[in-house]
């Protein structure tokens, strides 16, 4: 598996982080099916915003992106994400790079110009098949630029000159550096092979990133596939906007640290299907806050009784996350363990439903602390007997008058604190 990395010119974003846990999810749901899964997530540290910056503070490339990569595995670690097996950088594999557009010059399906090599598109013709859109449309709906040099507006730059104190590398073209787009196909040939299975990344890569990448690979291999499953996550919005530097809206992780845990930030960033947009907003992060008390909380009940074999989570959980990764039906599965959690009297019941806890928390990324720390670090909320009973006697007034949305919307709110309510024909009693 492969997935489109970081461009290290500032630090990461709530976007970039949910890029990140979505493939971390998806790469621990695979090692449950797999014995070896080999995943790579690829840092771009070529790029033209990093010459920019470097410029702007009068340092070499290579301060900043050393600064911002130590940035980005430090916040994607408190967030919990595994770091890939392989993790390459664009500035290691120069050499292959090279030698991949020599392959498609050679084949016809590049050419040089004015310094510059670019991809001939129309000699590709699958080009579209990913996006499933026509060529003039896309070409319409993208900022192509168009330069008096190319064969077909189409045509994407493989390789560009450098000059005036812009990093470059030698190559039969003379000084220059990639383009971006075949950064990845080459990362992708060395250390994963021809066709790989699984390819991803943020569905504003599907055009024209990864359009571009099925080109130039498949085109370098004699046509074999390049890989045979992409998946793309949606994007983040922000109060039901799009995130944008214009608007002054771009959510920094490590921002949302300095009031949020990691874990209630990736909590958070799970509570809707990867491809699905998510909508960011303090709401969201209290849910997701409460979730991880009750969860937390039922561990706690927990603490004395051991588990002789490794946890497993229940079988709803495993469907939910089989079923192309649906966190959010697999976390109502997890929550219904934790009722079973807090209803458990005998030792096996106990054991089940702390081996569902664990099993289920692993495959989400979650559940890392100790309970006893988390309430230390995270307090939640207090609970007050007289607002519980309060809370209690209104939805019983709800129920009689058969208003059932305020009767389930008191059951969600106790819920979220903790509390665990029974009817009966003696009354509603109640537990934490």
């Amino acid at each position: 598996m492969y997935a489109c990395g970081p461009t290290v010119y500032n630090p990461p974003h709530i976007g970039n982080a949910r890029a990140a846990v979505v493939y971390d999810v998806l790469f621990r749901v695979l090692q449950r099916h797999y014995e070896n899964v080999v995943y790579a997530r690829n840092i771009t540290d070529v790029d033209d915003k990093i010459n920019e910056a470097a410029r702007s503070e009068n340092v070499p490339i290579e301060t900043i992106t050393a600064r911002y990569i130590e940035i980005y595995h430090r916040d994607m670690t408190s967030l919990g994400v595994l770091p890939p097996a392989i993790e390459p950088r664009v500035t290691h594999h120069i050499d292959t790079i090279v030698t991949m557009i020599q392959r498609l010059i050679e084949t016809g399906h590049a050419y040089e110009a004015e310094g510059h090599v670019l991809f001939h598109v129309p000699a590709f013709k699958g080009y579209g098949k990913l996006s499933r859109r026509d060529l003039e449309d896309m070409i319409a709906g993208s900022r192509i630029e168009v330069e008096p040099w190319k064969r077909d507006p189409a045509d994407f730059v493989l390789w560009k000159p450098s000059s005036g104190g812009i990093p470059g590398w030698e190559s039969p073209w003379g000084i220059g550096r990639p383009g971006w787009h075949i950064e990845c196909s080459a990362m992708v040939e060395q250390h994963l092979g021809i066709t790989i299975d699984i390819h991803g990344g943020g569905n504003d890569l599907k055009f024209p990133h990864h359009e571009n990448e099925i080109a130039q690979s498949e085109c370098s291999h004699g046509g074999a596939p390049f890989a045979k499953y992409w998946v793309h996550n949606g994007f983040v919005e922000i109060d039901s906007a799009k995130m944008s530097k214009s608007i002054g809206n771009v959510l920094l992780v490590g921002e949302l640290l300095k009031h949020f845990s990691g874990e209630v930030i990736r909590m958070a960033l799970i509570q809707a299907r990867y491809r699905e947009r998510i909508n960011w907003n303090n709401r969201l992060l209290e849910q997701a806050k409460s979730q991880l008390d009750r969860l937390y909380r039922a561990l706690h009940r927990l603490e004395g009784v051991r588990l002789s074999t490794p946890p497993i989570a229940n079988a709803a959980f495993y469907r939910a996350m089989d079923d192309d990764l649906n966190t959010s039906l697999a976390i109502s599965s997890l929550m219904e363990s934790v009722t079973r959690a807090n209803t458990a009297v005998s030792l096996e019941e106990k054991v089940r439903a702390k081996s569902e806890l664990l099993g289920g928390a692993a495959e989400l990324g979650i559940l890392r602390d100790s309970p006893s720390d988390w309430f230390t670090e995270h307090p939640g909320q207090t609970l007050d007997k007289d607002q519980i009973k309060t809370l209690i006697a209104e939805r019983n007034i709800a129920r009689a008058e058969k208003n059932w949305s305020r009767a389930d919307q008191i059951r969600e709110e106790l819920d979220a604190i903790g509390v665990q309510i029974q009817d009966s024909p003696d009354g509603t009693e109640w537990r934490t």
